[in-house]
């Protein structure tokens, strides 16, 4: 009964372990925001700096599997190489060491302030405060740090509740002879594999290897082999992600698990060959959690430093292993693979990517659309209906990525960019579909041969000059978070409505005065529609930025506060732009 009894808390312990390493990995991953994906791009061919930011990025996620998860789905979507991920792969194995010497405290013996290193000793303390941070505090950010601690603290918890399951195994029999079985080196690291592959966390594994090594009964030559074998077990979930993705994103699992296996196997060859040649009386000796750290770093750290040199010769593993499918046919990466929900920040980072080339593409459209009034061709105006349909798959795709995570745990301020990106992606699909009916305008122009008079092409001409402003600055606002920018656009907004107004008033007296065709004034009409809400949408992308950046999302009360109140140097800028348009 004693042994189920502490089976049961072996098993509840894992499972505190891993929730609290969860709550904490969610915690540090919305803490670091948007910043782990800026500094994902700074990877480059520099392979140092990949391993570097590999490293940083682990140990901000607390996890080495989720970094390669994300790394199969950033290449699946096309956004990272897979030359690029390399050095961050083998930076990642060395992230994770932070986590065992945190660990090893646990073994620290002592009286007065030195018993204060040991997690059960201060853990209590930092859940206390990290209850206070997420009762009483008054920020999101505070609130987070909150939660991180409070995961650090359960993780602890589950970490003690399995060293006092294990304690006392170093009396039993059976314990003693499973420990025998573990002398063979190769039983030892398909152990560390298979277990770590179950359970799907290093960490998680090597603490408990951690807590049984405090029964004192384990020896170098056995934990070794595990730790060895922890690293391998740490594939299973990349080689899980990779599955239903493309050619080059399971090319990254292949490079994750041949990284791990070379390590392992050279490690071993040369570890218990030195061994066989020279003697290690070392490895009989019983190993405790400060030593399960040590050789956990000087593994990881061996590695990477000996196949750093070797990327080619990864890469060329992964090539040779999985062909690139050159068929034209063939499947390609997803618009935005599901894998990046798994770590939000940066699938909020990659989201809001998308929406800035969807913010170019609708721009670049209206800028065509408006070309063809002067200068029209069949090619051109095709060219802006294969714009407007993949504008069309943007907002859908989008729309449902953002859907999914906007139920996944974020900050205040990733909730509000979620935000954004939903009101403002219909707004660009929008500026596509006048796009199009502006070259239609701009079609029967030309099929028609409308002239129109001197008068009127000059007043088009403005409204024109006015619209490629409007939506310029509309673009470099949203794409660069540009206050300044998107301040500009409500007052040109209000003067395009002026200008278009005029402009289908003196129609109408030049029709009245027989200088204009009501034929002229059906174009005329359209495209002055399209102008108007051209700049509409522009406007209520404008005021999405805006708000956003200030906290709150409420478009009807800041429109009414600018035009009431001249605040946000809206009457200076408006005054700016009736000079400069003439009215």
């Amino acid at each position: 009964m004693n042994l189920v009894l502490k089976l049961f808390q072996l098993v509840g312990g894992l499972a505190f372990f891993l929730y609290g390493m969860s709550v904490m990995s969610d915690g540090l991953s919305k803490l670091a925001g948007g910043s782990l994906e800026r500094t994902l791009k700074k990877t480059t061919t520099n392979r140092f700096m990949a391993m570097f930011l590999g490293a940083g990025i682990t140990i901000a996620i607390q996890s080495s599997s989720a970094m390669t998860v994300m790394l199969v789905g950033l290449v699946n979507s096309g956004i990272m190489t897979l030359r690029q991920t390399i050095g961050v792969i083998m930076g990642s194995n060395v992230g994770t060491t932070l986590t065992p010497w945190i660990f090893s405290l646990s073994g620290v013996e002592g009286d007065g302030l030195i018993s204060l290193l040991k997690p059960k000793n201060f853990s209590p303390l930092v859940a206390f405060i990290g209850i206070l941070f997420t009762m009483v505090g008054k920020t999101e950010r505070k609130k987070d740090i909150g939660r991180i601690m409070l995961g650090f603290a359960v993780l602890m918890f589950g970490m003690e509740l399995m060293g006092d399951s294990m304690s006392g195994l170093e009396d039993s029999d059976i314990f003693e002879r499973a420990l025998d079985v573990f002398r063979n080196p190769i039983i030892g690291v398909l152990f560390g594999a298979v277990f770590t592959g179950i359970i799907q966390s290093s960490a998680a594994s090597v603490s408990m290897l951690q807590n049984l090594a405090l029964t004192g009964a384990v020896s170098y030559g056995i934990a070794i082999p595990i730790i060895m074998g922890q690293n391998i077990g740490t594939c299973v979930t990349a080689l899980i992600s990779s599955i239903g993705v493309s050619r080059n994103a399971k090319k990254v699992s292949v490079v994750h698990i041949s990284f791990n296996l070379i390590g392992t196997t050279l490690c071993l060859i040369l570890f218990f060959g030195a061994d066989a040649i020279f003697g290690l009386p070392f490895l009989d000796n019983a190993i405790d959690p400060f030593g399960i750290a040590l050789c956990h770093t000087i593994f990881n750290i061996f590695t990477t430093a000996v196949l750093c040199p070797f990327v080619n010769m990864l890469e060329g593993i992964a090539n040779k292993l999985i062909s690139t499918d050159k068929k034209p046919n063939a499947p390609q990466g997803a618009f935005l693979d599901e894998r990046l929900l798994k770590t939000p920040s940066i699938a909020l980072a990659e989201a809001s990517n998308m929406t800035v080339k969807m913010a170019h593409i609708a721009g670049d459209s209206i800028t065509a659309s408006l070309d063809l009034m002067g200068s029209f061709t069949d090619k051109a105006m095709e060219a802006i209906a294969v714009q407007e349909d993949e504008l069309d798959k943007f907002e859908d795709k989008l729309g449902s990525f953002l859907a999914q995570l906007s139920s996944s745990s974020l900050s205040e301020r990733d909730s509000r960019e979620i935000s954004k990106l939903l009101h403002t992606i219909g707004d660009f699909e929008r500026l596509g579909d006048h796009s199009v009916q502006v070259s239609k305008c701009a079609q029967e122009i030309h099929q028609k041969s409308i002239s129109f008079s001197e008068k009127a092409v000059e007043e088009i001409s403005t409204l024109t000059a006015a619209i490629r402003e409007i939506v310029d600055l509309t673009t470099r606002a949203f794409a660069n978070h540009d206050l300044s920018l998107a301040q500009r656009v409500e007052p040109l907004e209000q003067v395009v409505d002026v200008l278009a107004a005029r402009s289908k008033k003196n129609h109408i007296e030049r029709v009245q005065n027989g200088k204009c065709t009501i034929q002229m004034g059906f174009v005329l009409s359209d495209l002055l529609a399209n102008f108007k809400r051209i700049s509409d949408h522009c406007s209520n992308i404008a005021v999405a930025v805006i708000e956003t950046e200030q906290g709150s999302f409420d478009a009807h009360q800041y429109l009414n506060d600018v035009k009431e109140s001249g605040s946000h140097n809206f009457r200076q800028y408006h005054e700016e732009y009736c000079k400069k348009y003439g009215i």
